[in-house]
C-alpha cells in the first residue's frame, strides 16, 4: 500500500511538439521527424503514431549543448555519441523550438541541482530574509502545515488501537459464540462475521500506515519544498536589485548624456574640429552598448519637459539654443484643426453587406499544375485560384482608402507641417491590412475598370483602370468633396529568391489638396512574402518612404524596418521625422504598419549626441507626450474564414447599380471563387486569359503593320520591364478608356492621369461603346 503511484502526466504547457527536419544520412539528407520535448527530454519518432510504442531516441537537455548553425539550423549535443543536426521550417519556427530547448534545459538543470542537494540539511534559520516577509514566515507556515497533519495522523492511530481494541474483543466474543458448537444457519452467520471483521482490522491498519508513510513523505521532501521556495525568494530579490540598479544607471546616463553635450558644444565654441579621442569620458561604454543594437536607430527621442517652452532655452545645457518654430502654440493638445459641424457629417444611406461565402478547404494538388506546365510557356502557365483571393488589383488598391478619414483630417489643418502627419499616417495605414492577407489578388484584364463610390456616404469617388497589360500597370484616381484628390499609376515587379518573394510597386503616389494647393507625393516600400517553398507564409514590409509637399518644401522620412529575430524593437516598426524646408524637425512619429501611428511634437533637438554604428553622430529629439494619430480597424467576426477581409474589403466585390460593363464585379471567374466553385472559377479564368493573349497577338499584329521604326518587338518588350518610359508601347496599339498618356510635371514621369467622363457617362447611364 505504501508504494509510490506512477507520476500524472506532464502538463500541456511544459511540453512542446511539432515536425522537424532531422540529418540522417549524405544519402536520404534531412528527414521529416516528430520530436516531443517534455520533463527535459528531448524525444523523436518517426510519425505521430509511434508515440505509443517506439521512440527512436532521445536526449537529456540537462548536460545537453544547444548551438545554432544558421537562419533555421540548429544543433543538439550531449557531449558524447548522441549529437542531433536538426533544421527547422522557417527562421520562427527555429526560433520558437530554441526559446523551448534553453528553457527547459534550464529547468532540467536546476532540478537534477535540488535533487543532488535533496538530502542536505536546510535548518530555517539560516535562509536569508525577504523583502517584506522573512523567511522565518514561511518556514512557520510549512511547519505549521506538517504538525497539522501530524496531529491529524495522530488520530487516525488513536482510531486505529480503539479499532484494534475493540476488533479484538469483538473477535473473543465471536470465538465464544463459536465454541458453542452452533450448527446450521447459525454458524454460517458467525464465521462470516468473523472474517468480515478481520478484513476490516486489515483495512484500518492499512489506511494508516499509508497516512504514515505521507506523513514520513512530507517530512522528507519539507527540504526541497523550502529550497526551491527560497531560490524563488532569491531570485526576486535579484530581479529587485537589479532593475533598481537599471532605473539608477538611467539618470546617470541621462545626466552624464547632458554633461557631454554641454562638453561638444563648449568645444565647438574652442576649435572647429570635433572632439577628440583623449577626451572620452566613461559613456564610452555605453555608446558600444548603443551601437551593438541590430538596426540602430537614426535619432534618438527623449522627453521634454512639460513646462519647457515657458523656460528659456539657456536654462538647458547641451541643446540646440534654437527652438523648432510651429504656426500653434506648443503644447501637448492634439494637432489642430478647424472643426466642422456635427451635422454635415455625411451618413450611409445604403447597408452593405457583412460577410460573404466560407472559404473551402480545397487541397492543393501540385502535379496537377505540373501537368499544366508541360510544353508550356511560363507566361502561359494557368495558376489556379487556390493562390488567389476572390478580388481584382484593382479593388486591392481601391482599399488603401480604408482609411481616409486622415485625408480628411489633413484637408481641415491649418499648418501644412501638421497636415503632413496625417499624409504620412494614411501612407503607412496602406499597409495594415497586408498582415494575414497572403493571397493574390486577380490580375485585371487590360482595359478592366473599378469604380468605389462613397460620395453620399464618405463624400468621395474612386476610379481605377488597367491601362497597361505589359508590364501590367493600373491608374487610380479618387476626389473627395472635402478638398483632397489622390492619384497614383502602380506597376509591380517582383524577385523570387528561393525561399522568400520579394514585390517592388513602382510608381508615386499624389495627394493634392485644395486648400493651401499643397502637393504632396511618396512611393510604397517593399513587399516580402516569406516561405514561398515551405513553411506557412507570413509577409512583411521594409524600406523607406519619403513623402514630400512640393509646394512648401516640408518632407517627412518614414523608415520601415525589416523583421529580425534579434532586434529589441517591437516588430513591424516605423519610425519618422517631420521636417520644413530647411531641415529643422517638428514632429516625431512612431508606431507600427499593422496597428497604430503615434505623433510627438518636437521641443528641440541636438546633433551632439551618441555616435551611430558607422561613427555617425545620433540627432536626440525632446518631444512632448505623444498622441494618437491612426490605429487599425479591428477584423470582422469570422474573418479567417473570409480571407481576412476587412469590412471595406468585403463590400467591394459587391453588386451594384449603374456599374460599367468593365467594372471588376462583372468578372465571372472572381465571382465563382467568391461564391466557392473554385472548380468552375479555374475553368472560366483560363479562358479569359486565353481569350485576353489572342486579343493582345491581333493587336500587335496590326501594330506591326504599321511600324516604321528598325526596333524589333522583343527589344521593346525586353525593354519595358526595366524602362518605364516604354510602358504601353506602340506595339501594343492600346490606349485607355478613361485616362490619358503624358509626363507629370511634378516627378516628370511617363503617366496616366484621368481626363474625366467616367462618372458623367454613369450619371447618363451610356457607356457608348462598352454597352
Amino acid at each position: 500500500m505504501s508504494e509510490p503511484k506512477t507520476p500524472t502526466p506532464t502538463p500541456a504547457g511544459d511540453t512542446y511538439k511539432g515536425w522537424v527536419f532531422k540529418w540522417t544520412n549524405y544519402i536520404k539528407g534531412y528527414q521529416r521527424r516528430w520530436f516531443v520535448l517534455s520533463n527535459g527530454l528531448l524525444s523523436y519518432y518517426r510519425t505521430q503514431a509511434e508515440m505509443g510504442h517506439t521512440c527512436r531516441g532521445t536526449i537529456n537537455l540537462a548536460t545537453a549543448t544547444i548551438t545554432v548553425d544558421d537562419a533555421c539550423n540548429f544543433v543538439i549535443s550531449n557531449g558524447g555519441a548522441q549529437t542531433y543536426h536538426l533544421k527547422a521550417s522557417c527562421e520562427v519556427e527555429r526560433q520558437r523550438w530554441i526559446t523551448a530547448l534553453e528553457l527547459a534545459k534550464a529547468k532540467a538543470a536546476r532540478m537534477q541541482a535540488e535533487s543532488d542537494d535533496s538530502g542536505d540539511d536546510f535548518p530555517p534559520s539560516s535562509a536569508p530574509a525577504a523583502p517584506g516577509q522573512g523567511s522565518a514566515s514561511q518556514n512557520s507556515e510549512v511547519q505549521s502545515a506538517l504538525r497539522t497533519l501530524g496531529s491529524k495522523v495522530e488520530d487516525l492511530s488513536t482510531c486505529n488501537d480503539l479499532i484494534s481494541k475493540h476488533g479484538s474483543a469483538l473477535q473473543r466474543s465471536l470465538s465464544e459464540l463459536d465454541s458453542l458448537r452452533l450448527t446450521g444457519e447459525a454458524g454460517d452467520k458467525i464465521r462470516q462475521v468473523t472474517e468480515r471483521a478481520t478484513l476490516f482490522r486489515i483495512t484500518s491498519n492499512a489506511m494508516i500506515n499509508a497516512c504514515r508513510d505521507f506523513l514520513a513523505l512530507a517530512q522528507a521532501h519539507s527540504k526541497r519544498w523550502q529550497k526551491a521556495l527560497q531560490a524563488e525568494r532569491d531570485q526576486r530579490v535579484r530581479l529587485e536589485e537589479t532593475l533598481e540598479q537599471l532605473a539608477k544607471q538611467h539618470n546617470n546616463l541621462e545626466r552624464a548624456f547632458r554633461g557631454a553635450s554641454q562638453a561638444n558644444s563648449t568645444a565647438d565654441n574652442k576649435s572647429a574640429a570635433g572632439p577628440g579621442k583623449g577626451e572620452a569620458s566613461d559613456e564610452d561604454d555605453d555608446n558600444e552598448f548603443f551601437d551593438a543594437m541590430e538596426e540602430a536607430p537614426e535619432f534618438i527621442t527623449v522627453p521634454a519637459d512639460p513646462q519647457f517652452h515657458k523656460r528659456s532655452s539657456s536654462n538647458i545645457s547641451g541643446f540646440n539654443s534654437e527652438m523648432c518654430p510651429d504656426d500653434q502654440s506648443l503644447n501637448e493638445e492634439p494637432l489642430a484643426m478647424n472643426q466642422e459641424s456635427p451635422s454635415q457629417d455625411l451618413v450611409p444611406l445604403k447597408k452593405r453587406r457583412t460577410r460573404i461565402s466560407d472559404k473551402p478547404n480545397y487541397s492543393l494538388n501540385l502535379w496537377s499544375i505540373m501537368k499544366n506546365c508541360i510544353g508550356k510557356e511560363l507566361s502561359k502557365i494557368p495558376m489556379p485560384v487556390n493562390f488567389n483571393e476572390p478580388i481584382s488589383m484593382l479593388q486591392r488598391l481601391s482599399e488603401d482608402l480604408e482609411y481616409h478619414e486622415l485625408l480628411d483630417k489633413a484637408a481641415k489643418c491649418q499648418s501644412s507641417l501638421e497636415q503632413m502627419c496625417y499624409v504620412a499616417a494614411f501612407s503607412v495605414s496602406s499597409y495594415s491590412t497586408t498582415v494575414h492577407r497572403t493571397g493574390k489578388p486577380f490580375n485585371p484584364l487590360l482595359g478592366e475598370t473599378y469604380e468605389l463610390d462613397r460620395r453620399r456616404e464618405s463624400g468621395y469617388r474612386s476610379l481605377c483602370e488597367q491601362v497597361s497589360h505589359h508590364p501590367p500597370a493600373a491608374a487610380h484616381h479618387v476626389i473627395s468633396d472635402r478638398g483632397w484628390t489622390l492619384r497614383q499609376e502602380i506597376t509591380v515587379a517582383s524577385k523570387f529568391r528561393g525561399k522568400y518573394l520579394s514585390i517592388m510597386p513602382l510608381g508615386t503616389i499624389h495627394a493634392i489638396f485644395e486648400k493651401g494647393n499643397n502637393h504632396y507625393t511618396w512611393k510604397k516600400v517593399t513587399t516580402t512574402v516569406h516561405n514561398i517553398i515551405v513553411g506557412k507564409l507570413w509577409i512583411d514590409q521594409s524600406g523607406e518612404i519619403d513623402v514630400v509637399n512640393h509646394t512648401t518644401g516640408d518632407r517627412c522620412h518614414l523608415k520601415f524596418a525589416p523583421y529580425s529575430y534579434f532586434s529589441r524593437d517591437v516588430a513591424r516598426k516605423v519610425t519618422g521625422v517631420v521636417m520644413d524646408k530647411d531641415g529643422k524637425a517638428h514632429y516625431v512619429l512612431s508606431g507600427t504598419w499593422d496597428e497604430k501611428m503615434e505623433f510627438s511634437r518636437v521641443m528641440q533637438s541636438s546633433r551632439g549626441g551618441e555616435n551611430g554604428t558607422e561613427g555617425k553622430q545620433k540627432t536626440v529629439y525632446q518631444t512632448l507626450k505623444a498622441r494618437e494619430v491612426w490605429r487599425r480597424n479591428p477584423l470582422p467576426d469570422g474573418a479567417e474564414t473570409m480571407y481576412y477581409f476587412t469590412a471595406l474589403a468585403l463590400t467591394l466585390n459587391e453588386l451594384e447599380e449603374g456599374m460599367a460593363p468593365t467594372d471588376s464585379r462583372r468578372r465571372p471567374d472572381q465571382r465563382l471563387m467568391e461564391e466557392g466553385r473554385w472548380d468552375e472559377a479555374n475553368s472560366e479564368k483560363q479562358r479569359l486569359e486565353e481569350k485576353q493573349r489572342s486579343v493582345r497577338r491581333e493587336r500587335e499584329r496590326e501594330a506591326a503593320s504599321q511600324r516604321t521604326s528598325s526596333q524589333s518587338e522583343e527589344a521593346v518588350e525586353e525593354d519595358s520591364v526595366t524602362d518605364p518610359s516604354l510602358k504601353c508601347a506602340p506595339h501594343e496599339n492600346y490606349q485607355a478608356l478613361w485616362f490619358e498618356r503624358c509626363e507629370d510635371r511634378i516627378t516628370g514621369e511617363p503617366v496616366h492621369i484621368y481626363k474625366g467622363g467616367y462618372w458623367e457617362a454613369k450619371d447618363r447611364g451610356s457607356w457608348g461603346r462598352l454597352s
